[in-house]
């Protein structure tokens, strides 16, 4: 009864389909559709003014199709797609398969205007005398009720996709005389190649497969052009019904139907015996080729991920997010990316065999590698599962960029935010080899600083105090300031910033490009200026560093290079800027200091070098407690960021783990683990490039500029250190001395006034005891001893030698020798 209630619906459709033939008939003249017929009466009449009345101009939209992102080199990176479809013209489709399709759809395609009246009376009849089910259709009908499905889904209208698909009742005979309407208007507007062209891109091949190019990769591993007799066989018996007849899901049934398909192009001409028999004993045989349609799927997801959102932030491919990433899923476009992907590789697998994913500690790294100059995102790699599983070393979240790029809230960078005091101090004076002060500290013991050492808005309130230990660097006193950066000596670091301006430090960051992860500024306090305690990303830090190795250059972060629509033409995507932010001779200066980090003995990274001798510079970083570990460096062409740490658990102390196999004894710094990386992921990089030399700074970024001290004798202790201060001085107060100004202003200092030193230099000022023992007097005061540098600077780092101090002219009495202070042990 259910066979007979569905033959019967069957050939009620096939009549209406033959009533709206007739109906079409009057419409075009006597003898187009129904031969020696003229009027048909009031009925007919009727019929043709309502088959004029229906609409004609038939508009098929822009097929969606997929796009795709490739690699600097061309290789495919991901195809982000709504619908599997890649577009090609007819002339890149084997004959075979056009035969195939034409002969299993429409044999009659090439005969006909659109209205087949034989195709519609066959399958009438022979629907009435037996249980086949033939359509009556024409691929060019069926190429417009496609059309029009596709159409409305593009735009979300559920509604008008419905009525496009509806088969039975008034809403069936309706759609159907339009979509005939249509068929006619659109014979007369495209030729039959167009149509078939149009055809085979637009139908759907099962398997999320949508046209014949998509479809003949998927299933076979080839292009449309190379698809033979067999295959085209398959693909195209497969449009019919796509859900019960793909190869992948229902081998047999595809089978079946392909000989069905086979048998077609026989009985029509299309193939001839030999070639029938042959392709029916053709075994099936698949080769398919995984969809790369998400950046889960690709083999660099999360540098997928990042081009992805930051393609969602271009205005070139839309007004809003929703229009944009519809033109990056449907637009057919080619994203050109600025990834290397050899490199990409290499630094992957240089992070997890140093930091394996899933380890007990839950560590994890991350890299990422800049072209300084132009912005260009060479790498981002990180040593992660990419998933949204709850477990150790699997995460969808992005850690080498930005988190409106990709989730991540950063880490604190530690140490490497000394490379912004260096560029302030260079900036407002200082030389290389100016001298800065380091309190005593140590790994246990703090130097504390109050709001007189640390002023400003940026600095301490009245009242409050800073504990500042030395976790590192532990050598203390008078030191240059390539020294305190090599060693990475943190008591120096804050005195210094308190000198230069704790506001001044944090907006040179912002001018070099650092901001927090969030998207802000670095905090106006004193931990995240000084000792980087605010959450970055290893982009945004290897970005900031890379403009210093363009000599000052500051340039966004860009990860694509160009968009091209599927005409060939280039869309205006916003690239970044490029903005000359710091003096290039400041950067020469902060790049000959960040080399010794590297180099010098008792230097952080004292070892860390790149293969072949290539010069490079850069800075250790370590967050409190050693979650947090950094080393960003530079040569002339690449500067890169790599980081590990604890991104989940920020109270766990990396100390006394083992990774990769490897034990690593005590507090994990910067250039325990980090360091190595980058020396390995940089060497990689550079590979081929010819060896480039930093350009050397002037003699006056090396040595400064001769400053007089100034005459403070006589005066009050705070008046010369103000005096001393304003000429760009570092003031420190020794021990009292013999002598007849009053008690509390000063004798003399060290240099004495007129004496010739370098900006940042320190003059120390000795205060009077008010009076001048006679000779029978041997009373011995009590000493203060003055700070002095406990451990020798490296050849390179040469301090300006000071005079004996200046006597007053009323006194023969020499000032006592200040003693010096044992510096602690390293932490």
């Amino acid at each position: 009864m259910q066979r007979f209630a569905a033959k019967f619906a069957n050939v009620l459709s096939l009549f209406g389909a033959f009533v709206a033939t007739a109906v079409v008939m009057g419409l075009l003249g006597a003898g187009l559709l129904i031969p020696g017929v003229g009027a048909m009466g009031m009925t007919a009449r009727q019929g043709v003014h309502l088959f004029d009345s229906l609409p004609s101009q038939f508009q098929s939209d822009p097929l969606s199709q997929q796009s795709k992102i490739v690699a600097a080199d061309g290789t495919v990176v991901a195809t982000p797609y709504d619908e599997n479809r890649v577009i090609v013209p007819l002339s890149k489709i084997s004959q075979a398969m056009q035969d195939a399709q034409v002969a299993i759809e429409d044999a009659r395609f090439f005969q006909h205007g659109g209205l087949d009246p034989k195709g519609v009376a066959r399958a009438l009849a022979s629907n009435l005398v037996n249980s086949s089910t033939q359509g009556a259709s024409t691929l060019t009908q069926q190429y417009v009720k496609i059309s029009l499905e596709e159409n409305a889904l593009r735009n979300g209208n559920q509604q008008a996709a419905q009525e496009a698909t509806v088969r039975h009742g008034v809403a069936g005979y309706a759609r159907k005389l339009q979509e005939l309407k249509y068929a006619v208007a659109l014979e007369k507007k495209m030729s039959k190649d167009q149509i078939l062209q149009g055809y085979l891109n637009l139908v759907y091949y099962g398997d999320q497969a949508y046209g014949v190019e998509a479809a003949a990769r998927h299933y076979f591993g080839v292009h449309a052009s190379q698809l033979d007799i067999p295959q085209a066989a398959m693909l195209a018996g497969i449009v019919n019904r796509p859900g019960v007849t793909d190869p992948i899901h229902n081998p047999q049934a595809a089978l079946q139907r392909r000989n069905v398909v086979l048998d077609k192009m026989y009985q029509h001409h299309f193939i001839d015996k030999q070639q029938w028999k042959k392709a029916k004993k053709t075994p099936v045989t698949l080769h398919v080729t995984q969809r790369k349609s998400t950046c889960a799927a690709s083999k660099f997801p999360y540098f997928c991920t990042y081009v992805m959102t930051w393609l969602e932030q271009q205005p070139a491919l839309g007004a809003t997010v929703a229009q944009r990433i519809d033109k990056i899923n449907r637009g057919g476009l080619t994203i050109k990316t600025s990834l290397d992907p050899k490199l990409q590789e290499h630094a992957l697998k240089s992070i997890t065999q140093k930091v394996p994913i899933g380890n007990k500690y839950d560590v994890a790294g991350a890299a990422v590698v800049i072209q300084p100059g132009t912005g260009h995102v060479l790498a981002a790699a990180q040593g992660t599962k990419f998933s949204n599983k709850n477990q150790p070393g699997n995460t969808s979240v992005n850690y080498s960029v930005d988190a409106q790029y990709g989730s991540s809230g950063g880490f604190q960078f530690g140490s490497t935010a000394k490379t912004f005091a260096v560029v302030t101090a260079l900036k407002q004076g200082m030389s290389i080899h100016s001298n800065v002060y380091a309190r005593p500290a140590s790994a246990s013991q703090a130097a504390t600083f109050t709001s007189s050492d640390l002023p400003g808005p940026c600095g301490l309130g009245a009242g409050q105090s800073y504990p500042v230990f030395n976790d590192e660097g532990t050598t203390i006193g008078n030191m240059s300031l390539l020294t305190a950066t090599a060693k990475s000596v943190n008591t120096a670091f804050v005195g210094l910033d308190g000198k230069l301006g704790l506001c001044n430090v944090r907006n040179t960051m912002t001018q070099l490009g650092l901001h927090q992860s969030n998207g802000q500024k670095i905090d106006h306090l004193v931990a995240p200026i000084a000792l980087g305690a605010n959450p970055v990303s290893p982009m945004a830090l290897a970005n900031a560093y890379a403009t210093i190795a363009s000599g000052g250059k500051r340039c966004d972060p860009v990860p694509v290079l160009s968009v091209t629509g599927p005409d060939g033409k280039k869309l205006g995507i916003q690239k970044g800027t490029c903005k000359q932010v710091l003096d290039p001779q400041v950067a020469a200066g902060t790049t000959a200091i960040l080399k010794h980090v590297l180099t010098d003995d008792g230097a952080t990274a004292k070892g860390v070098h790149l293969t072949g001798h290539r010069p490079a510079a850069g800075k250790t970083g370590t967050a409190d407690y050693g979650n947090e570990t950094w080393f960003v460096g530079y040569t002339p062409q690449l500067a890169s960021a790599v980081w590990v740490g604890t991104p989940n658990d920020n109270s766990l102390h990396m100390r006394d783990i083992t990774l990769g196999g490897k034990f690593y004894k005590g507090q994990v710094f910067g250039s325990t683990i980090a360091a190595p990386l980058w020396a390995d992921i940089m060497s990689y990089a550079s590979k081929g490039m010819p060896v480039q030399q930093f350009e050397e700074p002037s003699t006056k970024i090396k040595y400064g500029e001769n400053i007089p001290v100034p005459d403070v004798t006589g005066m009050t202790v705070d008046e010369a250190k103000k005096a001393i201060s304003d000429r760009g001085l570092t003031p420190s107060v020794g021990s009292q001395v013999y002598s007849n100004y009053p008690q509390g202003t000063v004798a003399w200092s060290s240099p004495g006034a007129g004496a010739n030193v370098k900006s940042g230099d320190t003059v120390t000022i000795y205060p009077s005891t008010g009076y001048v023992p006679t000779p029978t007097q041997t009373p011995t005061p009590t000493q203060t001893p003055s700070p002095t540098q406990t451990s020798s600077p490296s050849p390179s780092s040469t301090q300006t030698s000071s005079p004996s101090p200046t006597k007053p002219k009323h006194t023969k009495t020499k000032p006592p020798k200040p003693s010096k202070t044992k510096p602690p042990k390293k932490g």
